[in-house]
C-alpha cells in the first residue's frame, strides 16, 4: 500500500526535473547560438542588459540639464590633482590667434592674423574662466536672434555697424536682426536674390564657405535652407565676430586668408562668399582666388558683393579714383576667366560666377598649363604655403542632392580616390555609430534635442556619427586630425557635412565656450606619444560650454587615465561598457563640465 502511494510522486518528481533539464538546455543553447552569432562573442542578452544599465536613470551624478548655479554640484569622484582656474583676464583666451603675440609677426598678407599658437613653456595650464554672469544660450532657433549680453560683453560692434543692422544692444542681450553691410533689407531678403540665380532650394547645394564672415548672419539665414556654412573671420578690431556667430548656433571658426592654405579640402564647396570681407581678391597674382577655386567643387558658385563690384557708383566713397576701382574690377574678372569661371550674373552690388563643371578643355587653352600647381596632394594643406598657381581639376562624379548625399557613397570612394576605404567599410560603418549614437542617446535623452547646438567630433572618420544624428536642432563640425592614418574629410564634405582638419597638439581655431557636446572617438590613443593628454583635456574645456556633456569611446587603459586628469577640472564623469558586454576592452566615458565663473581673486596663470 505504501509503495503504490509513493509510485505517484516519484512520476510526479522525474516528470518535474525531466521538464527543468529541458528547460534549461534550451536556455544553454539559445545563449550559445545568440554568443556564436555575435560578432563580438556576446549574446543580444548581455548586450540588452547593458543598454538597461547605461540608462539615465542610472547616472544620478551626471546631471545634463543647465542649472547656472554651483551649489548643486555634487562632489568629484577622484581627486588625484587638482588644476586651479586662470585669471578671469583669460575668459576670452584664444591661444593660436592671441592678440599680442600676433603683433610681433608681418602685417603683410595678414600673416599677424593666422596661427601662432604658443610653444610648450608659454602654455597656460589652468582652467579658462567663464566671465561672471555666464548662462547658458538660448535654444535654437532664438539663438540665431538673440545671444546673452554676459556670455559676449562686447559693443564695439554695436556702435561700429549700428547703421548696418548687423547687431543692437537691448537691456541684457545682443539682437541680431539679420543684416549686412551689403543686405541692409536683412539676409533673407539677400538670399531670395541669390536664389533666383543659384538653386538654394533643391538641395544641389549644401555646403558654402563664408569669407570674412562678420557674425555670419548669411551662414545663419542658409540654415533655414537645409545649407551648412563654414564661416571664418579673423580676431581683429572688431570683437568676437566668430565667438557671436557661434553664441547664436552658428558654425564659425578663427580664420583669414593669409599666406597659408585654408584647412579644408579640394573640392569641399557647393558655394563661396565675400559679402564687403575686404580680401584683396586681385592681389598676389589672384593667389586668394585661386584657392577658393581649389576648395570649390566644380559647378560650384563664387558670389561677391561689395567693392569692386559697382564700383561706378562708388569709387568716390571709396576713395579711389575712377580709373582704379575700374581697374581692380577688370583685375578680378581676369583671373576668373583664367580659372575657367563664368559669370551669370551681375546686378548692382552683387556679381555671381560659376566654375565650369568639366574645365579640362579650358585649362589646356592660352598656355594654363603653365600656371597649374605642381602639387601631389591637393588635400595635405596644414601650415602649407598657400601658392599662385591653379589646383589641377579632379575627376569627380556628380554629387547627389541633399539629403540624399548624406547617404550615398561618396564619390571619392566610389572612384578609388580614398585610400583604406572600400564601399563595404563605409557602409559598415553607418550601420556601427547608428548603433552606437542610439546608445548615447539613452545615457542622455537630451541629445537630439535643442539643448546640444554646436556640437564637435574631435575624430570624425568618415562623419557617420554627424550622420547618425543630422537633425535641424544641431550642426557637427567633423575634425580630421592631421595625424589620421586616412585623409577623411574630403569624403565628409561630400556627404553634405562639414569639417576642419585640425592638430590637437594645438589649441582649436575658436575662442572659449564654443560647444555644447564634445565626442571623441579613440583621441587619446591617437595621440598617444605624441603630446600630453592633459593639454588635449584643458583644451576640450576651453572650448566647452559650462554644463557641456563630453563622450570619449577609447580603450579602457586610456579612459582610466583621462578620468584621473578630468577628476581635478570640475568635470563630472562615469565610466561606462561597451554597448556589447563588458568583457570588451573599449569602453565610453561620459563627463559632464560643472557651472562655474571667474573671479578677481582667481589669478593663477
Amino acid at each position: 500500500m505504501r509503495g503504490s502511494r509513493m509510485n505517484p510522486c516519484d512520476s510526479r518528481t522525474r516528470s518535474t526535473m525531466t521538464i527543468v533539464i529541458v528547460m534549461g538546455l534550451c536556455c544553454f543553447f539559445y545563449i550559445l547560438g545568440a554568443w556564436q552569432k555575435s560578432g563580438t562573442g556576446r549574446g543580444d542578452s548581455i548586450a540588452l542588459r547593458v543598454n538597461q544599465e547605461t540608462d539615465c536613470t542610472i547616472l544620478p551624478n551626471l546631471h545634463f540639464e543647465t542649472h547656472h548655479s554651483i551649489s548643486g554640484a555634487n562632489p568629484l569622484i577622484m581627486t588625484n590633482k587638482v588644476i586651479e582656474p586662470c585669471h578671469i583676464r583669460y575668459s576670452d583666451y584664444t591661444p593660436c590667434q592671441d592678440q599680442s603675440r600676433a603683433m610681433a609677426f608681418p602685417r603683410e598678407n595678414m600673416t599677424y592674423r593666422e596661427r601662432h599658437c604658443p610653444s610648450e613653456n608659454e602654455k597656460l595650464h589652468c582652467l579658462i574662466p567663464a566671465p561672471k554672469g555666464y548662462v547658458t544660450p538660448f535654444p535654437w532657433p532664438k539663438s540665431r536672434d538673440y545671444v546673452p549680453y554676459a556670455n559676449a560683453p562686447y559693443k564695439s560692434l554695436t556702435v561700429e555697424k549700428a547703421v548696418q543692422n548687423w547687431i543692437q544692444f537691448q537691456g541684457d542681450v545682443f539682437k541680431f536682426p539679420g543684416g549686412g553691410t551689403m543686405f541692409p533689407n536683412g539676409a533673407s531678403a539677400y538670399l531670395d536674390e541669390l536664389a533666383s540665380i543659384i538653386p538654394l532650394a533643391d538641395g544641389t547645394i549644401r555646403t558654402a564657405l563664408d569669407t570674412g564672415c562678420g557674425v555670419a548672419s548669411f551662414g545663419a539665414y542658409l540654415m533655414d535652407r537645409n545649407i551648412l556654412t563654414m564661416s571664418f573671420a579673423p580676431r581683429d578690431s572688431h570683437e568676437a565676430q566668430v565667438q557671436f556667430a557661434l553664441e547664436r548656433g552658428v558654425p564659425a571658426v578663427i580664420g583669414v586668408l593669409g599666406t597659408i592654405k585654408l584647412p579644408y579640402p579640394s573640392r569641399s564647396f557647393d558655394m563661396a562668399h565675400c559679402s564687403r570681407c575686404l580680401i584683396p581678391w586681385e592681389s598676389n597674382g589672384g593667389m586668394y582666388m585661386m584657392e577658393v577655386d581649389r576648395v570649390l567643387r566644380p559647378g560650384g558658385y563664387w558670389i561677391l558683393s561689395g567693392p569692386p563690384i559697382n564700383w561706378n557708383k562708388y569709387y568716390q566713397t571709396w576713395k579711389k579714383s575712377k580709373q582704379d576701382a575700374e581697374e581692380g574690377q577688370r583685375r578680378i574678372e581676369n583671373i576668373a576667366e583664367m580659372l575657367c569661371w563664368d559669370k551669370i550674373y551681375e546686378e548692382e552690388d552683387i556679381a555671381i560666377w560659376q566654375k565650369k563643371v568639366n574645365s579640362h578643355s579650358c585649362h589646356q587653352m592660352n598656355g594654363h598649363a603653365s600656371k597649374m600647381c605642381k602639387v601631389q596632394d591637393a588635400d595635405d594643406v596644414w601650415y602649407k604655403n598657400m601658392e599662385s598657381c591653379i589646383t589641377p581639376p579632379g575627376e569627380s562624379a556628380q554629387l547627389k542632392k541633399f539629403p540624399e548625399r548624406l547617404s550615398a557613397i561618396p564619390p571619392r570612394i566610389l572612384e578609388g580616390h580614398a585610400p583604406g576605404v572600400a564601399e563595404e567599410d563605409y557602409e559598415e560603418d553607418n550601420k556601427l555609430w547608428k548603433k552606437h549614437v542610439n546608445t548615447y542617446k539613452r545615457v542622455n535623452k537630451l541629445i537630439g534635442s535643442s539643448r546640444y547646438r554646436n556640437i564637435m567630433d574631435m575624430n570624425a572618420g568618415l562623419g557617420s556619427f554627424a550622420a547618425a544624428l543630422d537633425s535641424p536642432m544641431s550642426w557637427v563640425m567633423n575634425v580630421v586630425p592631421t595625424i589620421s592614418e586616412n585623409n577623411t574629410l574630403g569624403i565628409i564634405y561630400e556627404r553634405g557635412l562639414i569639417g576642419i582638419y585640425h592638430d590637437w597638439c594645438e589649441a582649436f581655431s575658436t575662442y572659449p565656450r564654443t560647444y555644447d557636446l564634445i565626442h571623441g572617438y579613440g583621441i587619446f590613443s591617437l595621440y598617444q606619444n605624441k603630446c600630453d593628454v592633459e593639454d588635449i583635456l584643458l583644451e576640450m574645456d576651453r572650448i566647452l560650454r559650462p554644463e557641456g556633456a563630453v563622450i570619449l569611446r577609447d580603450s579602457v587603459d586610456v579612459l582610466n587615465k583621462v578620468r584621473s586628469t578630468v577628476s581635478g577640472m570640475r568635470w563630472k564623469s562615469k565610466l561606462l561598457d561597451h554597448e556589447d558586454g563588458p568583457h570588451v576592452l573599449e569602453k565610453i566615458l561620459i563627463s559632464v563640465k560643472e557651472y562655474w565663473v571667474g573671479g578677481e581673486e582667481e589669478n593663477s596663470s
